[in-house]
């Protein structure tokens, strides 16, 4: 019977107390919707914050989005390896640990976890072609692996053959931005530079890449390694190169491979450091995401400081509303109102007028983003659905914190004095 009685009052109980705060969230309406202007500018604070809040994230997110899919384009399962420079006890420099092509024709045979790997050394040269001469050029002398390695592709032309690089041919492939500062046309094809006083056949030219980093990715030459370290001789002994693991999974499984494959040849002893150093790809990624995260959270918590004013202009104008409507509460608490149902109705009230200055802000905050993406040369913004449910709920709890004075001191109101109230 106890249990039936629990269950009849808790079927009666939920539609009275939805009834309860529908009436109230009607009644929270009908008072925004009679003072509108002062509704309007009292959560000019909370739409502010809102819209700030779902623009900072938006454009964070989007400017990140484009970041990381620029990194994943230039392969997240790559590895640098460079020789590194050895150092005494004091930590000084002493001299450069050497690598040669050997090393690397150990890593590409004995490491199942790679796919491919290029040689690679970085000098800058000059270039000449008719009257223009540029200096300080970076070229890169590499392999045919480069490639699709690096994701150089060329639009006009052919890249570097396997044919090229045993040969030691003297031909190049030619970045867009050298192009473009030897005044010269796709013309050049099958013509003749002069790198650094040898004279190279321009086999290709890359196809644009743009800057990553401030750095064009556009201003640059490629050769073979095999001609660059005759041009080059010291180059031999210093080879860094890149690896291509086979897969994002398989990057430490790599990276193990090949530091056992080095330290042998190098005939490192237990507990000696390496002499040669990776760099890899995905870290950039890893510590890219981990400053996009700190920096929308500290973004987002600097003009969330703007829903506190919000907040303290929402309990101002809901002190007034006690105020004004004192007479209201005495009559309704002598019909037999409780407490709890002024401090309901009053709350009510508090976290209608905050959410519906967030949802306001919500769709200024998408207004903006939509309009700036029409810009050519933005990237497109992206607002996740965590920023508008955190925004929205912020909202409605800066009405809870703020509304709970007012709605206390409308409900402790004696409802004898209330009456008496003018």
């Amino acid at each position: 019977m106890k249990l039936l009685r629990v269950l009849f009052r808790f079927v009666f109980f939920l539609p009275n107390q939805a009834a309860a705060f529908f009436g109230n969230v009607a009644t929270a309406l009908v008072q925004i919707w009679a003072n509108k202007i002062r509704s309007l500018l009292t959560v000019l604070g909370i739409i502010i914050a809102v819209t700030s809040i779902i623009t900072v994230v938006s454009f964070v997110q989007g400017f990140g989005n484009y970041f990381t899919d620029f990194l994943r384009g230039l392969g997240t399962n790559l590895l640098v390896v460079y020789p590194e420079w050895i150092r005494d006890s004091r930590g000084q420099f002493l001299k450069r640990a050497e690598m040669d092509i050997e090393d690397i024709r150990a890593v590409d045979a004995e490491c199942p976890g790679i796919r491919r790997t290029a040689p690679r050394f970085t000098p800058r040269v000059s270039i000449e072609y008719g009257r223009q001469r540029l200096d300080g050029v970076q070229l890169v002398a590499s392999n045919e692996q480069f490639q699709p390695i690096r994701n150089f592709y060329v639009d006009t032309g052919r890249f570097l053959s396997v044919v090229d690089i045993e040969s030691a041919a003297q031909v190049c492939v030619v970045g867009r931005e050298i192009l473009r500062k030897l005044e010269a046309d796709e013309s050049i094809v099958d013509d003749y530079v002069h790198i650094d006083g040898q004279r190279f056949r321009v086999v290709g030219l890359l196809e644009s890449k743009g800057s990553f980093m401030g750095e064009n990715q556009d201003e640059l030459l490629i050769i073979p390694w095999t001609v660059g370290i005759k041009m080059y001789p010291e180059a031999r002994k210093y080879l860094a190169f890149y690896v291509e693991a086979n897969g994002e999974d398989q990057i430490a499984e790599a990276e193990g491979q090949i530091r056992r494959v080095l330290r042998q040849r190098h005939d490192l002893r237990p507990g000696q450091p390496d002499d040669f150093g990776m760099f890899k790809q995905d870290q950039v990624l890893q510590q890219f995401q981990k400053v996009r995260v700190i920096a929308t959270s500290v973004l987002a918590g600097i003009v969330s400081i703007s829903l506190l004013v919000g907040g303290i202009g929402i309990m101002n104008v809901m002190l007034v509303s006690v105020a004004e409507r004192t007479r209201e509460i005495g009559l309704r608490k002598s019909v037999g109102a409780r407490r709890r149902d002024i401090l309901s109705q009053f709350l009510t009230e508090a976290v209608v007028l905050s959410t519906v200055g967030g949802l306001i802000g919500i769709l200024l905050g998408y207004a903006i983003g939509y309009f700036a993406s029409l810009h050519p040369e933005m990237v497109d913004v992206d607002i996740p659905l965590w920023s508008v449910a955190l925004a929205l709920g912020f909202s409605a709890g800066v009405g809870i914190f703020f509304g709970i004075v007012p709605a206390f001191k409308a409900a402790i109101i004696h409802p004898i004095d209330a009456l008496r109230h003018e």
